[in-house]
């Protein structure tokens, strides 16, 4: 099984990170079967704070029947992310994801593209709380309702989130969307978390 991780240029390290150690470790210490597969629009996307990675697709090679779900981490807009999230191309491959009912799991601002397709308009989520709630303004003035009292918010397929500190959670909760919840407590438990 594999996962697609979209990183945008501007994504968030912190957040993307979150899937690739979850499960990594999932992989070595309790014998996992999920792999992490990068995609973005260039072979190497530029992180927010100037970090070059080296994704392992393009967008245009990616066939959603290949994967268990999406992961989105988010960015920051001085950074270029949203130029890249917003873009048809990821927009509809978030709806494809979405029509085929697999897991799409976001980190902070991750959800807003996902706003943008369609895929959470009546739905429950939430984004970035700080800095005045804006963010979470916006993804509400696309059809989401946001839940404001709650870090990780699970609506059917989708998981949303406030910020880089949940990124871990995030991957936790999709891992155990994709297992079961004594598999995620294994990996919780190798990775010393309780």
């Amino acid at each position: 099984m594999k996962i697609l991780l979209f990183l945008a240029k501007g994504f968030e390290m912190t957040e993307a990170s979150g899937f690739i150690d979850v499960f990594g470790w999932d992989k070595h210490y309790n014998k996992g079967q999920i792999d992490v597969v990068t995609c973005g629009f260039t072979r190497e996307v530029i992180s927010t704070f100037n970090i070059p990675i080296r994704t392992d697709l393009l967008i245009d090679e990616v066939n959603v029947e290949d994967y268990v779900a999406l992961a989105i981490p988010g960015g920051f807009g001085e950074y270029g992310f949203y130029q890249e999230a917003y873009d048809e191309g990821f927009l509809n491959l978030i709806n494809e994801f979405n029509a085929a009912n697999k897991p799409i799991a976001t980190v902070c601002v991750g959800s807003l593209p996902v706003g943008k397709s369609g895929a959470l308009k009546g739905r429950r989520g939430t984004a970035y709380h700080l800095a005045g709630g804006n963010k979470q303004r916006q993804l509400e003035e696309m059809g989401v309702t946001v839940i404001k009292d709650e870090a990780i918010v699970v609506d059917g397929n989708i998981i949303s989130s406030w910020c880089p500190e949940t990124a871990i959670e995030v991957a936790f909760k999709l891992l155990e969307m994709l297992t079961s919840k004594d598999h995620c407590k294994n990996t919780r438990m190798n990775m010393g978390f309780r």
